[in-house]
C-alpha cells in the first residue's frame, strides 16, 4: 500500500541533513554551553550559530532570539510575561480564531479577572482592521493575533496589524508557528514585538522553539533560575534540538521560494481535482491569501473523521484541523467564527503539504478520495438528491 503524508500543519519529518548536524550533540560533543571549559566552549559555539541561522530567516539580529522547548511555551512567555511586566494593563486582544495555545492563555487571564476580547472574523477568515483599532485601549496591554492559520492557511496582514496596533501603544505577539519557512517573514522594520516559533512544523525535532523578543521590549521571565538566554529564559539549553532548529532554518530559508511556486502548485493542483471529481465540496478561506501549502476542503453533508479514517486506510494520513484538538467532538472554532455551515464544517478536512510531497501523490490521493466520499455521500441521510449538483 502506498503511504502519503499531507499533515505537515501538524508536525513534518525530520530533515536528513538536520538530523546529520545533531547527531553528535548527543554524544561527542556533549558539555554543557555554560561551562567555560573546552567541552563547554565547542557547544557554546554551535549555540550561537544556530541563533544565527534562526536570526537571518526572520530578520532579526540574534541578541533577539530566545530558545524555548515549543510554540506553546512561547505564545505563554509572550502573554504570560508581557501582563506580568505591565501589571496596570489589564486587557489582551486576540482573534477567534488563534490556535488553543493562545486562546487558553487568554481564557485562564480572563479568570483572573483581566478583560480580553476575541475578534471576529468573516466568511473568508479575515479580519476587519478597523475593529480592531477600535478594541484596543489604553488598559490593553498585548495585542496577539497569528501570522497564518493552521486549519484553514488564511494569512493576516500583519504589517497592516502591527502598525495598527503601535499607534496604539500596546505590545503585538505574532503566533508564526505556521508561517515560517513557508512564507518570507522580515522583522528588521516591522512591528512585531514578539514572535512565536516551533521547530517540528519546518522540519527540525519536536520539543523545541523560539520566542522572538524584539530589543527594547520589556518583559519579565517565566522560567526562573539560572542566567540562560540573557536571563530571559532559564534552564539548561536543549543543545541537539536548538542545533536541528538552527540548521532547519537555513534550509527552509533557501526553500522559501520553492515552497510559493512547486508547493503551491502541487496544492492548487490537487484542489482542482477535487472540485472537477466531487461534488458539493467548499475550499475554505479559497478566497483569502493562504498558505502555499495548505488547503481546507469541507466536504458537504458527511463526516470529517469517517473521511480520515477511510483515508487512512488506504495509507493517507490527512487531519480535520489542529493537530492539539483532535478527537474533541466540537466542531472547529475557526470554522465557526468563519461562519461555515455545520454540513459543511463537520465534513472539513486539512491537506497540508511539504516539500516531500510528490505529484504521484496528488493523483493517489485525487483517486482514492473521490470513491471515498461518494461511498459517504450514498450512506449518509443528510446527502438526498436535493443536495446534489
Amino acid at each position: 500500500m502506498k503511504l502519503v503524508y499531507v499533515d505537515s500543519n501538524a508536525t513534518t519529518r525530520v530533515d536528513d541533513e538536520v538530523l546529520e548536524e545533531m547527531l553528535p550533540y548527543f554524544k561527542e560533543y556533549y558539555g554543557n554551553p555554560s561551562s567555560i571549559h573546552t567541552f563547554g566552549r565547542q557547544v557554546a559555539t554551535k549555540l550561537d550559530l544556530a541563533r544565527e541561522r534562526v536570526a537571518s530567516i526572520i530578520g532579526a539580529d540574534t541578541s533577539e532570539i530566545v530558545f524555548t522547548s515549543c510554540g506553546t511555551e512561547s505564545n505563554n512567555n509572550a502573554i504570560h510575561c508581557s501582563l506580568e511586566a505591565h501589571p496596570e494593563r489589564r486587557h489582551v486582544v486576540t482573534t477567534k480564531v488563534e490556535h488553543p495555545a493562545v486562546l487558553n492563555v487568554c481564557k485562564y487571564f480572563a479568570k483572573q479577572g483581566y478583560e480580553v476580547t476575541e475578534l471576529s472574523v468573516n466568511n473568508d477568515g479575515m479580519l476587519d482592521l478597523d475593529k480592531l483599532r477600535d478594541s484596543i485601549k489604553d488598559t490593553t496591554a498585548i495585542v496577539s493575533v497569528m501570522h497564518a492559520n493552521n486549519e484553514t492557511g488564511v494569512i493576516f496582514p500583519i504589517e497592516e496589524i502591527g502598525k495598527i496596533v503601535k499607534e496604539k501603544g500596546a505590545l503585538f505577539h505574532c503566533d508564526a508557528v505556521q508561517a515560517i519557512g513557508k512564507i518570507p517573514i522580515n522583522l528588521k522594520n516591522s512591528h512585531v514585538d514578539l514572535m512565536s516559533i516551533s521547530g517540528h512544523k519546518l522540519h527540525a525535532p519536536k520539543g523545541v522553539g523560539v520566542l522572538y523578543i524584539r530589543k527594547g521590549v520589556r518583559i519579565d521571565p517565566l522560567l526562573i533560575g539560572g542566567h540562560q538566554e540573557e536571563n530571559r529564559r532559564s534552564g539548561t539549553e536543549n543543545v541537539p534540538y536548538i542545533i536541528g532548529l538552527g540548521k532547519a532554518c537555513e534550509l527552509a530559508e533557501g526553500f522559501v521560494k520553492t515552497e510559493q511556486t512547486e508547493v503551491r502548485r502541487l496544492r492548487d493542483k490537487l484542489e482542482k481535482g477535487i472540485k472537477d471529481k466531487i461534488s458539493n465540496v467548499v475550499i475554505i478561506g479559497e478566497n483569502s491569501d493562504r498558505l502555499p501549502n495548505t488547503s481546507c476542503v469541507g466536504f458537504e453533508y458527511i463526516e470529517g473523521e469517517a473521511i480520515l479514517l477511510l483515508l487512512d486506510m488506504v495509507g493517507i494520513a490527512s487531519s480535520s484541523g489542529s493537530a492539539c484538538t483532535t478527537g474533541s467532538t466540537e466542531p472547529s472554532h475557526v470554522l465557526q467564527a468563519m461562519g461555515v455551515p455545520p454540513a459543511t464544517s463537520r465534513g472539513a478536512i486539512r491537506f497540508s503539504l511539504s516539500k516531500y510531497n510528490t505529484d504521484d501523490e496528488i493523483d493517489y490521493i485525487l483517486e482514492k478520495l473521490g470513491p471515498i466520499i461518494k461511498k459517504l455521500q450514498d450512506l449518509s441521510p443528510l446527502f438526498d438528491d436535493s443536495a446534489k449538483k
